[in-house]
């Protein structure tokens, strides 16, 4: 069954399946096809049907980014099917374990999605093409280099005989695959390449996919929870008796971290935990707030005993005798993901010891295994059903904390399923965090005005010491919190980084191009330089860039396409910013104004990627135009502050985001120069937040230092 399943389709054939509905494919090797003909797996991701449809299984998520659309092109593209007879649907992670994680990596996330995909996804079409070519050449007794393949259709040229894949497919499916496959050339796309229609978007607008809150089965039950306000403490006693006599309510759930309640309606449920007396030990966390969380970074920037996470060169000794020393010090608060959907996982721990999970998942694969050890169950009892998410951005890939929860509550109610579902509250206050941090930079120019060393200190919590701590460096480097000054493009002789990991009681995760704070305290700071020389924003980036260098293919691009240099209106101002990262390298212009009041105003963004490779450039676009709305946000108003150990935001009535009446016309411009693969999905947000400042720069004379612009008054001086 399709995943793209309307929301009365999914009821209907809910009840009918006895609620135990399949949301990817229903069986490997053949499924069944209106009529009773046999679909034919070619190969792990290509099913074929009599009468010549494809459907191409996708092991990753898709949350709007139009993952699910790109990598069915490029399995199509080698396939040489007819697109218009192309569906998707998601892998299922049960049969990923069964057979010996088929599909590659199912997590989404760091824009590898297409680029760290694409040549196995690539080659799977291809192979299943020469075993369709091969079939064909077999029937009619032909060699297969007298056959070719175009359009869904192979045809013997010296006979003038035909026939189509639909008919060749299940004799496809019973030859050996080819050891070695030939791929296209990209010059010679036809599928892959070009802005083809994103296979979710028409039923989105019609309002047919299933999300994570959509779910419903057959006597499910809802479920609200509650943890403690301050991260890490635990449930110390509860009082629910007057929570349990209200209509509808079926059990309070109380685990070690947290209290839930389960009714036959999500509200039922939510009101009733708010008659459930719970209290908290706090863990020791309850002093914690702003003041405190800075003092902290502060000290780390003090150290003097720090791990380097870069050395080039003698940059102390080079500042020592420097013409001129610039230092500036930067930071940026936590930030919620603040996904439209909530967390939400639906169980159902089934009497025969089989548990089912649906839910929105950056990762099948992860949400599996959190299942599984959450149940007590082997891998194999588990099924993870995939669904669209209403967004990620990280925040639904490492930490399966709700996976967890959600499972645990299914465990007291066994035989039933339950959907938990977060409020806004909750979700606004138990997230996984963009890290807070604070950066010190000192650079050292020489008479000329060139930078000939630089230092940088950067305290903050690290991301993989609480999601990932196997993959930090022996010295304790967390190469997220780093990015941007260890992969500093520019050709400065002499560089010293040092980092200082302060993890609070605060977790933090992957937020959106992870690290991406160090591009807007690295751009900022490169112009504030540039000021202080006396040197166009422009030129000065490009002095320092090596020939060749994709970081000056950009800056020349985006230079051309925005007109850098050129007059503008009167009191609209540009600001200018270059990073790499997450594969592809990206520069942007940012043209703003401020109003009497000291209002900043997005204009116009003009952005320029080289991604090596484009596989739809219309998604590719419209994800340079999705990382600007979600990083103007955090641009202008959006912090979470920390007060008594908790978060203080709730909703987004104090979490603001972006109005439509704010968003800037972006204009991107796509240079890809061939030759790798990089990614899309983050890099346009990297240097969002310093083109904008810079260009605040321009329009008032103020330089930004600490975001967000909402405590800068950027009025005139009278």
């Amino acid at each position: 069954m399709s995943v793209l399943v309307s929301r009365r389709d999914f009821l209907k054939a809910s009840a009918m399946l006895g609620g135990g509905m399949v949301l990817e494919f229903c069986l490997p090797v053949t499924s069944t096809a209106a009529g009773g003909a046999a679909a034919s797996e070619v190969n792990a991701w290509i099913v074929i049907h009599p009468d010549d449809r494809v459907v191409i299984r996708i092991a990753r998520s898709e949350m709007g980014q139009g993952t699910f659309t790109a990598l069915a092109q490029l399995v199509a593209e080698e396939l040489d099917c007819d697109w218009a007879r192309v569906s998707a649907e998601f892998a299922s992670p049960n049969e990923h374990i069964r057979r010996d994680r088929v599909w590659g990596s199912m997590s989404t996330g760091g824009s590898m999605g297409v680029r760290s995909s694409q040549d196995y996804v690539r080659r799977a079409g291809a192979s299943a093409r020469e075993m369709l070519v091969a079939a064909a050449a077999a029937r009619w007794q032909v060699p297969v280099a007298e056959c070719t393949a175009a359009d869904g259709v192979v045809a013997h040229a010296p006979s003038g005989r035909k026939l189509r894949y639909g008919q060749l497919a299940a004799d496809a499916a019973r030859l050996t695959p080819p050891k070695e496959v030939t791929l296209r050339d990209p010059a010679a796309w036809k599928i892959a390449g070009k802005s083809v229609q994103r296979l979710d978007i028409p039923d989105k607008v019609l309002g047919k996919p299933v999300f994570g809150v959509d779910v419903m089965l057959p006597g499910m039950l809802h479920a609200s929870i509650a943890q403690c306000p301050v991260f890490g403490g635990k449930v110390l006693s509860v009082d629910a008796g007057a929570a349990a006599k209200m209509r509808g309510v079926g059990k309070i759930v109380r685990e070690e971290s947290f209290v839930a309640v389960v009714a036959d309606s999500w509200w039922r449920a939510d009101e009733a935990l708010r008659r459930v007396a719970v209290e908290w030990d706090l863990g020791g966390n309850g002093h914690a707030s702003n003041e405190t969380i800075a003092a902290m970074l502060r000290e780390g920037l003090a150290d003097r005993q720090l791990p380097q996470a870069r050395k080039l060169g003698d940059a102390p000794a080079a500042m020592a005798t420097a013409a001129k020393v610039v230092e500036a010090e930067y930071r940026s608060p936590y930030l919620n993901h603040a996904t439209l959907e909530p967390q939400t996982c639906t169980a159902w721990l089934k009497p025969e010891g089989f548990l089912e999970v649906w839910t929105s998942t950056q990762n099948g694969e992860a949400s599996m295994a959190a299942a599984a050890e959450a149940a007590g169950l082997p891998l194999e009892k588990v099924e993870v059903h995939k669904m669209m998410l209403g967004g990620g951005f990280g925040r639904r890939g490492g930490p399966q904390d709700f996976v967890r929860q959600g499972v645990a509550i299914a465990r007291a109610m066994p035989g039933i399923p339950v959907k938990m579902m977060w409020s806004r509250a909750e979700d606004m206050q138990h997230g996984f965090y963009r890290p807070a941090s604070m950066v010190r930079m000192r650079a050292g120019l020489d008479a000329q005005g060139n930078l000939v060393a630089m230092h940088t200190t950067i305290a903050c919590p690290s991301i993989l010491k609480v999601l990932m701590p196997g993959v930090l460096s022996k010295d304790g480097i967390d190469f997220t919190a780093v990015r941007s000054f260890t992969d500093m493009p520019y050709a400065v002789p002499n560089q010293q980084v040092d980092y200082a990991m302060r993890n609070g009681h605060v977790p933090v995760g992957f937020w959106r191009a992870p690290g991406q704070q160090n591009a807007f305290y690295r751009e900022s700071f490169i112009d504030e330089l540039a000021t202080a020389v006396g040197r166009d924003a422009l030129e000065y980036r490009l002095a320092m860039l090596k020939p060749g260098d994709k970081n000056r293919l950009v800056l020349d691009a985006v230079a051309t396409a925005a007109a850098w240099g050129s007059p503008l209106p009167a009191g609209v101002h540009r600001g200018l910013a270059v990073a790499d990262g997450f594969g592809s390298f990206t520069a942007m212009v940012a043209e703003v104004s401020v109003g009497p009041g000291g209002q900043p105003r997005v204009l116009r963004i003009v952005v320029a990627i080289d991604s090596g490779h484009v596989v739809n450039p219309d998604t590719c676009r419209a994800q340079a135009e999705s990382n600007v709305v979600f990083g103007l946000g955090s641009i202008l108003y959006q912090e979470n502050n920390v007060k008594a150990g908790r978060i203080v935001e709730s909703n987004f009535h104090d979490f603001r985001l972006p109005r439509l009446s704010e968003m800037p016309r972006v204009e991107t411009v796509l240079v890809p120069s061939g030759g790798f693969w990089g990614g899309h999905g983050e890099p346009a947000i990297l240097p969002l937040a310093p083109a904008v400042c810079n260009a605040l720069f321009a329009a008032t004379g103020q330089r930004i230092r600490s975001l967000p612009l909402k405590h800068h008054d950027l009025r005139a001086p009278v």
